[in-house]
């Protein structure tokens, strides 16, 4: 149990930059890799962002809401190079099922790279590399003209050395898109489910959120706003701050209200001037909070991403850097495979 213990926690470290949990009561350290986006638009907004309406399926990621029949027949790959060797990767595929519905399936793969398993006194017993699969499928539906609901199912499984388990997950969607104000409003629940399969006797639950978001544009500004509130199952979400990290440096816990709030909220802009090219920044608070124990650099909680479309294909990287001994790196590609009838 114990030796479950410490691999557990060393693997759900790697995606901590993104989903950190706080260390207060019901907090957990399963299944982070949850909220890691598959897009690299979504990345470069600060991780975390449930209303940018795009037409790279890679972007439906984390609000099912955001599918519909306008993806027919298209497919989307993505690569995320990560923290410690950790490489991730995916496929998501989508058809339109009537005029005012859609579909979409689904497979991500993180796989955490070569790691040493010691027991609980520190012996090295050999290498394994961990890694977690989830497998799903999304259906949507438009209710209204601009409002739209959408639900996504996810299987997961995880293999940490000898110990494995498997889950399942339920995310539940609403956007509200108003087109000619360019005005996203949008209602997620995510993480919903439970373990089918424990790795021993010990239940981890998932991190099961509620999540509201903000997307517009002003005027004929081309740059369009986001704010995402995520987090919200909990109000205090303190941490401690290092200091200036020297030896002599006390940690202090972080809990005013301000605090709470802003680890609370992704800000992100994104500047599109036309609908071959984007360029994005985000500023997830959390994320640069979370790394104030560890070597932070001046670019952590910040992110930046662009999207490209080139003949049938359109092409997205991201780039972060939560600290300074970690670049991480996300690249994306989509097509309609009927542009290719012809």
């Amino acid at each position: 149990m114990k030796a479950l213990k410490y691999i557990v926690s060393a693997v759900a470290m790697l995606p901590l930059s993104i989903s950190a949990q706080n260390t207060g009561e019901g907090s957990t350290s399963a299944y982070n890799f949850l909220d890691i986006t598959p897009s690299a638009h979504i990345y470069g907004l600060g991780g975390i962002n449930i209303t940018t309406v795009d037409d790279d399926i890679n972007s439906i990621g984390q609000n099912p809401a955001l599918l519909g029949p306008e993806f027919d027949f298209q497919i989307g790959f993505n690569y995320m190079r990560y923290i410690g060797g950790s490489n991730f990767t995916g496929l998501t595929t989508g058809g339109r099922a009537t005029d005012r519905s859609g579909w979409a399936a689904t497979v991500q793969y993180f796989g955490y790279g070569e790691m040493k398993e010691t027991d609980a006194g520190g012996n090295i017993l050999g290498s394994f590399s961990p890694k977690d699969i989830a497998i799903g499928g999304m259906y949507s539906h438009d209710i209204t003209d601009r409002l739209r609901g959408g639900i996504a199912i996810r299987m997961l499984y995880s293999s940490y050395a000898e110990y494995s388990a498997m889950a399942l997950a339920t995310d539940l969607g609403l956007n509200y898109y108003d087109s000619e104000r360019d005005l996203s409003l949008s209602l997620v629940v995510a993480n919903l489910g439970g373990q089918v399969k424990r790795f021993t006797d010990r239940y981890d639950r998932l991190p099961v959120d509620i999540r509201l978001g903000w997307s517009k544009s002003f005027a004929n500004l081309p740059i369009r706003f986001s704010v995402t509130a995520w987090n919200l199952t909990k109000w205090k979400l303190p941490y401690y701050d290092a200091g200036d990290g020297s030896a002599g440096s006390v940690m202090t816990l972080k809990d005013s209200f301000s605090s709470n709030l802003f680890r609370h909220l992704v800000f992100a802009a994104d500047f599109i001037p036309s609908d071959r090219f984007n360029i994005g920044i985000g500023y997830n608070y959390k994320t640069r909070t979370d790394m104030s124990t560890y070597s932070r650099s001046f670019l952590s909680g910040f992110s930046i991403g662009a999207g490209l479309k080139v003949s049938n294909f359109k092409l997205g990287i991201a780039y972060a850097q939560p600290h300074t001994g970690a670049s991480t790196f996300m690249l994306n590609i989509s097509t309609n495979l009927y542009d290719f009838r012809n």
